[in-house]
């Protein structure tokens, strides 16, 4: 087991929160206010206890110092934050109004970029106290914030995709047929958490006829022989985000299967080949999806080929048609096309991809060859 890579400083959280104001500058915001939740853990290591009802927010504007809204409650914890010596705390108490703290914080008109996940009551709130405000989502109005890894971060999506990769060689030494699809969905999340996850977000175990459902909730039928398996899980390690899938078969497989199953491989192969500096996200989608749609499967891909990475693991950017996002070294993103063949079996193969100077590099490296499992 590695050694855990050395946490994020203050300094690390003060650039953040610095190219965040700026960024929103020059998106024409006059600030961004964020709320509990990926975009807060990522721009000062805060994350409170519990999300409340209670008001937290943080403000950022460029040419101001970070301001950190929070119930005095909370405030020891917020104090003890790895960026809390970059932000200044104002706290409020319960039988106080905290518009009536925060509202001098926003003494100017204009749009402000604010947490996806900010409750309403919040923003409703707030729109009262400013009228002269507007507020725009930051995946609208910012897609980008967290899109660019660093070095560090890039260190963590490695350690978590490596460990996913464990995770899939000791799967596959486990007996399927004659289990629960929930039975092998416990043994991945285990297998998760001993090579090192913290947080297991997901455990897709799609049998079957189940698999041709991409999203299927592991369930109580029971795997046979003869089946396609969909494998699709992953969480957070060290704070950053793994998800991979691999295909797998209970069995010698027939004939249609394994073509379906290289036609998968081919198109996931191709979009991560497309992989450069400068191509647009929806250019990796169109690749991988041409070579489905030219076998005669396309309407069975019925899902965008990637999306983002990092402190998540779903977030901007999404390679799906449309997205004119050019790629930038630091991106880190899924390449999972699939075919889904309904009341039958489906097939998706997946990879998180980085882009460098070069091209791209596959943060997962298990094989891709449809594995047989007992």
């Amino acid at each position: 087991m590695t050694s855990a890579p050395a946490p994020f400083t203050a300094d690390d959280y003060k650039v953040r929160m610095e190219r965040a104001a700026q960024s929103a500058a020059d998106a024409g915001l006059a600030g961004l206010l964020v709320a509990p939740g990926p975009d807060l853990v990522w721009l000062t290591g805060y994350q409170p206890t519990a999300t409340t009802e209670r008001l937290t927010l943080l403000v950022l504007a460029a040419g101001q110092d970070p301001i950190l809204v929070v119930p005095t409650l909370e405030a020891p914890d917020a104090e003890r934050a790895p960026g809390a010596p970059a932000v200044t705390l104002r706290d409020w108490t319960d039988g106080k109004d905290p518009y009536a703290v925060t509202a001098p914080l926003l003494d100017f008109d204009g749009r402000f970029g604010i947490s996806d996940n900010a409750w309403a009551m919040h923003l409703l709130a707030l729109q009262q106290a400013l009228p002269g405000t507007s507020y725009a989502s930051l995946t609208e109005a910012l897609p980008m914030l967290r899109a660019v890894k660093d070095a560090h971060e890039l260190e963590r999506l490695a350690a978590a995709g490596a460990a996913a990769d464990a995770t899939y060689e000791e799967i596959l030494k486990v007996r399927f047929s004659g289990r629960r699809e929930l039975d092998v969905a416990a043994d991945l999340a285990d297998l998760l958490r001993q090579f090192g996850h913290s947080q297991v977000d997901f455990t897709v175990v799609g049998s079957g006829p189940n698999g041709a459902n991409p999203h299927h909730e592991a369930g109580e039928r029971t795997i046979e022989n003869g089946d396609m398996v969909v494998l699709d899980f992953g969480g957070l390690k060290h704070g950053y985000g793994s998800d991979t899938s691999r295909t797998v078969h209970v069995g010698e497989p027939s004939a249609e299967e394994q073509e379906v199953h290289d036609l998968v491989r081919e198109a996931q192969n191709a979009g991560c080949a497309a992989v450069q500096p400068g191509v647009a996200c929806q250019e990796i989608d169109r690749v991988a999806r041409a070579v489905i749609d030219e076998a005669g499967y396309g309407e069975y891909f019925i899902h965008r080929t990637g999306h983002g990475i990092g402190v998540t693991t779903h977030e901007p950017p999404y390679m799906i048609e449309g997205e004119e996002q050019p790629l930038v070294p630091g991106m880190c993103f899924s390449v999972e096309p699939g075919v889904y063949l309904p009341g039958r079996f489906g097939v998706r193969i997946e990879d998180i991809v980085t882009v460098t100077d070069e091209g791209g590099q596959r943060l997962n490296n298990t094989v891709r060859e449809l594995m047989i499992v007992e």
